[in-house]
């Protein structure tokens, strides 16, 4: 689970201006950081298959919110593909 002040760290690190916390830039870094975390707990816990669907829906869900941003500016997609490292 991202703690408030991870949470916190990664929307001033990814904010756009001032009181952003609902940029796809933020959401995209937010939800990275929730799968990363993840990714460690499955790693200990191969059988919790419950975890494993609500990771897959997060991932599912950055994925849209990048092809939002790639049809919307493509110059942002890429500099936050290159910023938190996803590949695509």
């Amino acid at each position: 689970m991202i703690t408030k002040e991870v949470k916190t760290q990664v929307i001033s690190e990814n904010a756009t201006h001032e009181g952003d916390t609902g940029s796809p830039e933020v959401q995209i870094a937010i939800l990275s950081q929730r799968i990363r975390e993840l990714t460690e707990h499955l790693k200990q816990h191969p059988n919790d298959d419950h975890s494993r669907l609500g990771m897959y829906k997060m991932v599912g869900k950055r994925r849209r919110l990048l092809d939002y941003l790639a049809k919307k500016d493509i110059e942002r997609y890429r500099a936050i593909i290159a910023k938190l490292n996803i590949r695509k």
